[in-house]
């Protein structure tokens, strides 16, 4: 049976992201949507950029952007800093890459390069790893950057009053264009949850695995999921973003 799954936010934890690949049983006739956030957090970014660079030669996967993908890959192509981005997880994959080769850094940065700001499927079903603000769409939206940064469209939904008729003018019209939206960027863990979380035509899938959830991998059709160890067991001896 060919499945599509959607992966929730990594953040350089390649020992949950082996672990949900075996328990969600993924074979080579699956399709794979990575919803971004490869990197900061957990000492294995660069692992987990190497791991995704081959499986992408194995089976179809699609590599959304996520805003610390873009932070990264501005300090890898551009050597641009940012000692915010060392507190929120970057720190990290600056000492991960003090032994990683030029070769391999050439590869992560093309990697990093050609990641999608989203992807929408036949079925109308939008895969993006913050949200948009445009009341017509992705193909509208005026800032591309809120792609990967916007966090309204995850309070707009939570906010939601759900005695609201779909087709009312107080309706937020975000959430009638598309028949669902996948998303991560902001953890299901800071509304108190540790799995996928739905609300109106959102799911949320990130888990919380930059800091002390598990990652996630989820089957968009059936919406049965499967989820790592808690991050903070698999690298007990690390901070991640805590």
């Amino acid at each position: 049976m060919n499945r599509t799954l959607v992966i929730g936010d990594i953040h350089g934890g390649l020992r949950a992201l082996h672990q949900i690949m075996e328990r969600a049983n993924v074979s080579k006739n699956d399709t794979l949507i990575f919803l971004g956030d490869y990197v900061d957090g957990w000492s294995e970014s660069p692992q987990v950029l190497d791991y995704l660079i081959a499986l992408n030669k194995k089976q179809h996967c699609i590599f959304i952007k996520g805003n610390h993908d873009e932070l990264v890959y501005k300090w890898l192509a551009d050597s641009k800093d940012n000692r915010e981005w060392y507190k929120h997880g970057g720190e990290s994959t600056v000492t991960a890459y003090a032994i990683v080769n030029a070769t391999t850094k050439n590869s992560h940065i093309e990697f990093l390069k050609n990641l999608k700001n989203y992807h929408l499927d036949e079925q109308n079903r939008l895969f993006i790893h913050a949200g948009f603000t445009s009341m017509n769409g992705v193909a509208y939206e005026y800032f591309p950057r809120l792609f990967y940064w916007d966090r309204t469209l995850w309070e707009t939904a939570l906010c939601l009053d759900l005695s609201i008729p779909k087709n009312s003018f107080y309706y937020p019209k975000r959430l009638t264009l598309y028949n669902e939206i996948y998303i991560g960027h902001t953890p299901v863990t800071k509304i108190n949850e540790t799995i996928p979380v739905q609300k109106a035509c959102i799911w949320n899938v990130d888990t919380g695995a930059a800091f002390k959830g598990s990652l996630t991998i989820m089957d968009v059709d059936s919406k049965e999921f499967w989820q790592s160890e808690p991050l903070s067991d698999l690298y007990f001896n690390e901070k991640g973003r805590n």
